[in-house]
């Protein structure tokens, strides 16, 4: 990886890119991501269009594991080789797999995704790839890797978000209506340069690599309803990340609206509100080798 292709991993991105923040801070959203959206999670896996159950499954740009136990979950016979450059993410998902008793069926292996030539994956009839394709500095060469690794009649699933979730009723905060809508238009400029391919439609560049897209669905999330501790920890780690992007081309008066939100000991704390939900999209195509 190159300095260039760093940048603030976003929400719910396993992203192979670790970026300058600490691995730790990164975890902690991965996890509340797969928490909160686990049931959506759930239903991608069942969608899958498999010929049979796998056998083999690549997990790349795996973080913590999101994506690896709810393929377990799903082919509980399975065994999944889970990719990420983060070796702190891989630690965490060894220790869940062990906490779970499935550490027989996963293998970690630290690799750049970038890189020419992959390590060993096998070959595996099933390659996910969620929130991880747009962090490649060359998606073409990671698609190509993508096809001469899996199994004749395999199947490649890429699941991709819209971008970042909503979180805040419209008009709040009451002090800063749509703070959070400014918020996320300054970091537009940033990702158009450090995250070109974010919210891409894969379909015609599956194709365009030689794979045969044989299904497409988006999900949409809307997650409302009673007060959740997760989904608070979910909304104030995801717009403290934000902030690290957005804070030089907010106005001071959002700028202070948005500390208050992110401040712990405030009443107006993201924390302590009860009309939080989680508002997004994420979009799977599912590829054959063509």
């Amino acid at each position: 990886m190159t300095p260039t292709h760093q940048h603030t991993p976003h929400h719910g991105e396993s992203g192979h890119h670790p970026g300058h923040n600490s691995d730790r801070g990164q975890a902690e959203i991965l996890d509340l991501d797969a928490e909160v959206l686990a049931e959506h999670i759930a239903s991608i896996t069942g969608w899958l269009p498999l010929k049979s159950e796998p056998r083999q499954i690549v997990d790349l740009g795996c973080g913590t594991g999101a994506g690896t136990f709810a393929l377990l979950e799903r082919f509980p016979d399975a065994h999944v080789t889970a990719v990420d450059t983060s070796a702190g993410h891989l630690q965490l998902l060894r220790e869940k797999a062990c906490t779970r008793g499935s550490e027989g069926s996963v293998r970690t292996v630290q690799a750049d995704l970038d890189a020419d030539h992959w390590p060993d994956l096998g070959t595996p009839d099933l390659v996910w790839a969620s929130a991880s394709m747009h962090h490649m500095a060359n998606p073409d060469r990671a698609l190509t890797s993508v096809r001469e690794l899996l199994a004749p009649g395999g199947l490649f699933a890429v699941v991709e978000l819209a971008g970042f979730p909503r979180f805040l009723p419209a008009g709040a905060p009451e002090s800063r209506p749509d703070l959070e809508e400014r918020a996320h238009a300054a970091t537009d400029s940033f990702h158009a340069e450090h995250v070109p391919h974010r919210g891409a439609d894969w379909g015609p560049i599956l194709t365009a690599a030689g794979f045969t897209v044989e299904d497409e669905r988006t999900i949409t999330v809307n997650i409302e309803g009673a007060r959740s501790e997760a989904i608070g920890r979910y909304a104030h780690g995801s717009l403290q990340r934000i902030r690290g992007v957005a804070a030089p081309a907010l106005s001071p008066e959002d700028l202070a609206a948005l500390d208050e939100l992110l401040d712990t000991s405030s009443p107006n704390s993201l924390l302590h509100r009860e009309d939080l939900a989680v508002r997004t999209e994420r979009t799977v195509w599912a590829a054959r080798r063509a």
